[in-house]
């Protein structure tokens, strides 16, 4: 069980840094990237609290 845990919150931030890497890579002005940094980040954070249980 402890495994499979921290299998899916490796995953979860790796996908979370490429999905920041390639936000990086879109052709955006500075205040539209970083909004969507914030919100990858957001949902990264929201998707690591459901794999400690918290919701």
């Amino acid at each position: 069980m402890g495994a499979s845990v921290l299998i899916g919150i490796l995953i979860t931030f790796l996908v979370v840094i490429l999905v920041l890497y390639l936000v990086q890579r879109l052709p955006l002005d500075a205040r539209a990237r970083q909004i969507a940094q914030i919100i990858v980040i957001i949902i990264g954070i929201i998707s690591l609290l459901k794999y400690l249980t918290v919701f």
